[in-house]
């Protein structure tokens, strides 16, 4: 990169943003350089913070004349290194760009900008007593641009579908800084390709999202949180079709945790204790919610638990009786990944098989990884009722834990490759980022790589947007 060419980007950035929106380095820069699991650390020629569509789009022209790379970032809470930039390029934070635009209650849309955090955007779809049903772990700081640049997953994926399936209309600036407005809020509209879907799960390689329209549901009125203990991951699997059977579209939420995630969170997680009276190899968190006019079905869901511990699918289960109690059997879920770091490092996947092998895939990735690493901990968790398993696997106890992570890439072959045996996926809802751009050169086909290249080019020529991520 031409030093002065450089320089005078980085002043005409300046200039654009006004002294607000920009940040040259310092401890003030950390917060952006970091990535969440300290994988992979950034550095910035600039960290641009442009408060307007006009801005974003202002920064990414200057950097298309000068042929200076664009990294778009948004909360910071990525797991594979997407939002990381490097020393000659600009890292572009949509964190200003947080306006809630518009509410339509009767058409049931949002439209919101990139930088808005996602609770504060399931807090405004409750004011205007709307459901916007995306809810991960990280939605107190993760922002909806990156949401959908990276097609988020979640709790919730089970009924309402992922980020993807939550978006009508974008606006994105592209690789040459014009605008892009495809914010229609329409649901039906069968005009030509669906250019949207390409920005959503693109990871900021193809252009960046600086709002969207999105759908809102109604609320639930009655919620019902169940937990209940298992023999193994195949009983879990017919615990979900039995209830789902019975419960229908109003099964909204099916975790798997493992015992020895109960263990860990349960030694860790202050203020949380087993729900059930004895232990059990597996447990499954069901969740229900019923409509207003469904109010009558309330108490289904211990119906359909009772009938499974009658024919020998569950073993034991209970039915929270408060929200509070609820609340309290969530929290022994989200709080199972803040419960592993205490116990040593960490090889983590987010996997997805077809449902029906799932319990085939935890069998046989779990034998696989004790053959290579004995005493390896595995931990497969996660979102049951879509086939997302998060296989993580902690360190032996009193092993170096540098030593076990040197083995990230061995470990990793012999469970992906099981994975893909089983017509799954290497990434089901993290994205592709920087940390898994080779497994996808492994793991897709050459024609969809070739696909995905031809698109990039097209939309991108330079190769100045996000560079070295998704795309090998």
């Amino acid at each position: 990169m031409n030093g002065d060419r450089l320089a005078g980007a980085i002043a005409r950035i300046k200039a654009a943003l006004g002294p607000r929106g920009w940040i040259a380095g310092g401890d003030a820069a950390e917060p952006y350089l970091t990535e969440r699991r300290a994988l992979f650390r950034g550095a910035a020629a600039l960290i641009a913070r442009p408060a307007s569509t006009e801005e974003v789009a202002a920064v990414i022209a200057i950097c298309a004349e000068s042929g200076i790379a664009v990294v778009p970032q948004g909360g910071n809470t990525g797991l594979v290194g997407g939002g990381i930039a490097g020393d000659d390029a600009i890292l572009l934070n949509l964190g200003r760009l947080n306006r809630v635009r518009a509410i339509d209650p009767v058409n049931d849309t949002i439209t919101v900008e990139a930088g808005c955090v996602l609770a504060d955007v399931q807090r405004a779809a409750a004011e205007a007593d709307r459901l916007f049903p995306l809810s991960l772990g990280a939605e107190g700081s993760c922002q909806i641009g990156g949401n959908l640049s990276t097609n988020a997953g979640g709790t919730n994926v089970l009924h309402y579908g992922s980020a993807r399936a939550l978006v009508l209309g974008l606006e994105v600036v592209l690789a040459d800084g014009r605008l892009w407005d495809g914010l229609r809020a329409l649901r039906k509209d069968n005009t030509g390709y669906d250019l949207k879907q390409l920005f959503i799960g693109g990871e900021g390689t193809l252009g960046v999202i600086t709002a969207a329209v999105l759908k809102l549901f109604p609320r639930p009125r009655a919620v019902e949180t169940a937990f209940a203990g298992v023999a193994d991951p195949a009983a879990a699997v017919a615990l979900f079709t039995h209830v789902r059977a019975a419960l229908g579209d109003a099964l909204t939420a099916c975790e798997l945790i493992p015992r020895i995630a109960m263990d860990f969170t349960l030694r860790h997680i202050p203020d949380t204790r087993d729900p059930l009276d004895a232990p059990h190899p597996q447990y499954v968190l069901l969740e229900a919610s019923y409509l207003a006019g469904d109010a009558g079905r309330a108490g289904a869901l211990a119906e359909a638990l009772g009938a499974a511990i009658e024919a020998g699918i569950a073993r034991d289960a209970t039915v929270a009786a408060s929200g509070e109690q609820a609340r309290a059997i969530w929290r022994l879920r989200e709080g199972m990944v803040e419960a592993q770091r205490p116990e040593g490092r960490s090889i983590s996947h987010d996997v997805s098989v077809p449902l029906a092998r799932v319990a085939d895939m935890i069998e046989a990735a779990t034998a696989a990884v004790n053959a290579r690493v004995p005493g390896a901990r595995v931990v497969a968790f996660g979102h049951l009722g879509d086939g997302n398993i998060h296989f993580n696997i902690s360190q032996p106890e009193g092993a170096d834990g540098a030593a076990f992570m040197a083995r990230r890439e061995e470990v990793n072959r012999v469970v992906l490759d099981i994975v893909a045996g089983l017509g799954g996926s290497f990434s089901a809802e993290h994205g592709v980022g920087r940390l898994k751009r080779d497994d996808l050169a492994r793991y897709r086909p050459e024609v969809e790589r070739e696909m995905m290249a031809a698109i990039k080019a097209a939309l991108d020529p330079q190769g100045i947007l996000n560079p070295g991520k998704v795309v090998p």
